[in-house]
């Protein structure tokens, strides 16, 4: 297994950097980004050295995202990145159709977070025709956060941000089945294009189904390498 310590060169350090909270925000954004893959160990030493915080401060993050299904601890070895299995998808998917179609139908449309929704599915296009399996991804991931983003609720963009950071270990288990993502492109651009003619009970029916066909994928996928 790896081992990893946010060793890019330039650790994000803030001024409440102190707090656990701020330290599971940054790992869990790592998380999201793909950047720490499942079964990766997370070193105490190097990562209290890398973001400049104590012991007690990176177990308490630890702690919240164990809570959150995001990191697992096994006794004597150390923190892991979880690796989700077949109920975390399940649940992954019931927060999902929750929270998503909601924000579709009911989310402030700005003309600011359309342009910017615009600007994700031109990129995921761009992705897919470039072969980027990881641009799809990142592009995907996105786009569901603009989503969520347009309700206007800081506690729903956090749990979406614990959301994505579980989704992307998912992801990560298809690393065998690179046309996963390349076919959620053109729903995405959809949806937008939805979005933008104000049909909005269309546009949240078509993301259930859409959601539901992602989660039977994936539990597919899982049931098959397992």
């Amino acid at each position: 297994m790896a081992t990893h310590a946010l060793t890019d060169g330039q650790p994000a350090v803030a001024e409440h950097a102190h707090t656990g909270a701020w330290i599971a925000s940054v790992l869990r954004a790592r998380i999201a980004a793909g950047d720490l893959t499942p079964g990766s160990k997370l070193s105490e030493h190097a990562l209290c050295a890398t973001l400049r915080v104590s012991r007690n401060t990176l177990r308490e993050a630890f702690t919240t995202l164990a809570s959150e299904s995001i990191v697992t601890r096994i006794p004597n070895r150390g923190v892991f990145v979880a690796s989700p299995g077949a109920e975390e998808v399940r649940e992954i998917y019931r927060v999902r159709r929750t929270i998503e179609p909601a924000a579709v139908l009911w989310g402030r449309l700005s003309p600011a977070a359309l342009e910017s929704m615009d600007r994700i599915v031109a990129s995921a296009v761009a992705a897919r025709a470039g072969h980027s399996v990881q641009g799809m991804a990142d592009a995907n991931q996105a786009l569901h956060k603009a989503v969520v983003a347009l309700t206007g609720s800081s506690s729903l963009e956090l749990l979406m941000e614990q959301v994505l950071a579980e989704m992307r270990l998912v992801f990560h288990a298809m690393g065998s089945a690179p046309d996963f993502h390349s076919r959620y492109v053109d729903l995405n651009v959809k949806l937008v294009s939805q979005l933008r003619a104000g049909h909005r009970v269309e546009a949240a029916s078509e993301l259930r189904a859409y959601l539901d066909a992602a989660e039977g994928e994936l539990l597919g996928h899982l049931g098959s390498t397992g």
